[in-house]
């Protein structure tokens, strides 16, 4: 009963922190860290990836179906699906090929450095001191832009530098979604398409670690807890991407830098205490 209880709230964790701009990585470092819980081993984590993914892929199949049909130059296709899309937002040229290139850099930094990301980065006060400088940094990058650009504006060169960015996320309290958003802001987006861009790159880096990880996972270790944590993780993610996008259609980040503060604190007093 408590695997089940600790499955459900580590997915709901996992959905929600994946893409609000809070560190999922963080949470999931800390969560155990504050209560101690023990780890639930890869399967666990695969699992809880698996749920984002779908996430993604429920949310923006839309927009997926239209950057593949710009892709392939398919004009006809389903009508009443590409009319849909075209309220949404409009291509930029070669979309998918500048999603391409801002997803390159983060999967090679990802495959040499990873292990070493996971041995030296782990320690709670490292991850609170990120949490508390790239929150502000959000909110200093996003009050201080000037530019209000829709998505299709968006260059090759804007997109590897928020590919670069990304790199970053790797280190636990960075946030993939939230320096992708900062580098998005950075370079003129406003804040809602700031967020679907992250979005957009984060999904073929997020196919990329579940599909990594498969392998390594044994087929009798899925169990009601992994079912459970993949459900949460799903609907918590979906939940959360619906919320924050509209969210930022009329607030800024400043409420997501300050809950990065409070938990970087809680963190530097629970460690202290310890």
């Amino acid at each position: 009963m408590i695997d089940i209880i600790h499955s459900l709230i580590t997915g709901v964790v996992q959905g929600v922190t994946e893409f609000l701009p809070i560190s999922s990585s963080a949470h999931l470092v800390l969560l155990p860290y504050i209560f101690n819980w023990k780890y639930e081993g890869l399967t666990f984590d695969v699992a809880l990836h698996f749920g984002t993914v779908i996430a993604l892929l429920a949310f923006f199949w839309r927009d997926w179906v239209a950057i593949f049909q710009q892709l392939f130059k398919i004009k006809d296709g389903n009508k009443e699906i590409v009319d849909s899309l075209h309220t949404r937002f409009e291509l930029p040229k070669n979309f998918f090929w500048q999603i391409v290139l801002a997803t390159i850099p983060a999967a090679i930094v990802g495959y040499l450095i990873q292990d070493k990301v996971e041995k030296y980065f782990h320690s709670p006060m490292l991850i609170a001191i990120n949490l508390a400088v790239f929150g502000i940094a959000l909110w200093v990058v996003d009050y201080k832009a000037k530019q209000d650009e829709k998505i299709q504006k968006i260059t090759f060169g804007q997109s590897f530098l928020i590919g670069v960015a990304q790199c970053i996320a790797l280190i636990p309290g960075v946030s993939r979604s939230g320096i992708t958003m900062l580098a998005s802001r950075g370079v003129g987006l406003s804040r809602s398409d700031a967020a679907r861009f992250s979005f957009l790159i984060g999904t073929p880096a997020m196919i990329g670690a579940f599909l990594i990880e498969v392998p390594k996972i044994n087929i009798s270790t899925i169990t009601l807890p992994f079912i459970l944590s993949v459900i949460a993780s799903a609907v918590a993610g979906f939940i959360a991407i619906k919320y924050l996008l509209n969210y930022l259609k009329k607030a800024d980040f400043r409420v997501f830098a300050y809950y990065r503060l409070v938990l970087a604190i809680i963190v530097i007093i629970i460690s202290i205490l310890r």
